[in-house]
């Protein structure tokens, strides 16, 4: 039986996008969120990973906590 890891890394890579630490950390700098966008509706997300945002806070699926953590990171400013 194979135990799906749910991280941050482990989500920047089902969205596609760089998944070690220094990537991490510069998307997120270089991506604010205000406060009255869903994280999902953000404009630097591609049609595929909105689609994989949406999904997950839809389902509450159990990418939903790595999710939220997510969307408080980018909201740093």
């Amino acid at each position: 039986m194979m135990i799906e890891e749910h991280s941050i890394e482990v989500l920047f890579e089902q969205l596609g996008l760089d998944s070690n630490e220094q990537a991490i950390d510069q998307f997120i700098s270089e991506h604010a969120l205000p406060e009255d966008i869903a994280l999902d509706k953000a404009t630097f997300w591609n049609e595929h990973q909105a689609n994989f945002l949406h999904e997950v806070l839809e389902e509450d699926a159990e990418w939903a906590l790595v999710v939220d953590s997510l969307s408080n990171l980018l909201r740093h400013n």
